[in-house]
């Protein structure tokens, strides 16, 4: 559910104009725009296999989809709706479209008492990233995400974006280091300050979910609930293959994966685009204020979706020859950036 206050959600986002669009595309299974989980089906040439179970649907604003091998397919329904209420009881922590979840109520008060574990646990992981990135992962740019969203809210917007002062003045109220979080309290340091966890949840709710199905003794299954999670190899013995769609051609794609028990994210300033032209983007260098404009999209390949999410982010701010470094600190094992030009360059660990 979506939440408007005067043509703008909680989230920042403009009513009917910005949307979360999706990079890697599922499986020869229908999913939506951005990872490809190529030919779900072929292992079962002109059939779908019965042991293969298939849910689409919507997590925290993107697209989200759960392909569950399983013999018995009462007990697969209720492994999916078992995957859907925690990822439902996941949202309630931290979606920023529920004024009422822990993360709305935390930036609305400036402190939450009696925070949920998952808060807690999510922001100690967030500032384990940040530090492994040198910062170019934070979690405290949402009012960045705010000033650009209702500068380009306005009528007659200046094309050009907000000023620089407005934007140091949003610089200023980020920082992971000022969020304060012990086992009774989340706060921050100072005023205006506010938290997205928009670059690390959904990947936190893709392990969660992947948790959950491997300790219900689930194999060969591909989780997405805003990033891919493979657990085990494809039904047929063989690698899940992950296709990466080409940024300027959805029909296109400029990698492909060999997926097994790894997850991939792919982050892109062209899924969430403040102005027409798509000068300004939803990814945010926390150290200028600026938008990401380096690539065409980063994805990165790692052994949680956690890791994979919040590297994603990080390194569309980064220069390629600070990638290796970044991914071994935070455990990362490979990045695709792909640069303006189209070319596709990939860093290991």
């Amino acid at each position: 559910m979506t939440i408007l206050i005067s043509g703008i959600n909680p989230e920042g986002v403009l009513a009917g104009r910005l949307t979360r669009r999706r990079f890697i595309r599922v499986s020869g299974a229908v999913a939506g725009v951005g990872i490809a989980a190529l030919g779900a089906g072929s292992a079962w040439p002109g059939r779908v296999s019965p042991l293969f179970h298939e849910w689409h649907g919507v997590a925290l604003g993107a697209d989200a989809s759960l392909q569950l091998y399983h013999p018995d397919a009462a007990e697969a329904e209720r492994l999916i709706a078992d995957s859907l209420a925690e990822v439902r009881r996941l949202e309630r922590v931290f979606s920023l479209y529920d004024n009422t979840s822990a993360l709305s109520r935390l930036n609305r008060d400036g402190e939450l008492a009696d925070p949920p574990q998952e808060l807690v646990e999510l922001l100690a992981t967030s500032a384990r990233y940040a530090r492994a990135t040198g910062g170019a992962f934070d979690p405290t740019v949402q009012p960045l995400w705010m000033l650009y969203a209702n500068h380009f809210g306005t009528a007659e917007a200046d094309p050009n974006g907000p000023s620089l002062d407005e934007i140091g003045g949003a610089v200023a109220k980020c920082g992971y280091q000022r969020v304060i979080v012990d086992g009774g309290k989340v706060a921050f340091g100072q005023p205006g300050m506010a938290l997205t966890l928009n670059g690390i949840a959904q990947g936190y709710i893709t392990d969660r979910v992947a948790e959950l199905l491997r300790a219900r003794g689930v194999t060969h299954t591909l989780v997405d609930m805003g990033e891919t999670r493979a657990l085990d190899a494809h039904p047929a013995g063989r690698p899940w293959s992950i296709g990466l769609k080409d940024p300027r051609a959805e029909d296109r794609l400029v990698a492909t994966l060999a997926l097994d028990n790894q997850a991939v994210s792919t982050s892109g300033g062209y899924g969430t685009e403040f102005d027409p032209a798509g000068r300004f983007n939803h990814i945010f260098d926390p150290s200028t204020g600026l938008c990401a404009r380096r690539y065409l999209s980063v994805s990165v390949v790692a052994p949680t979706a956690t890791c994979a999410d919040a590297l994603s982010t990080a390194l569309s701010t980064m220069p390629i020859d600070r990638a290796a470094s970044a991914l071994a600190e935070a455990g990362a094992t490979r990045a695709y950036f792909v640069l303006p030009d189209g070319r596709v360059v990939d860093r290991s660990s």
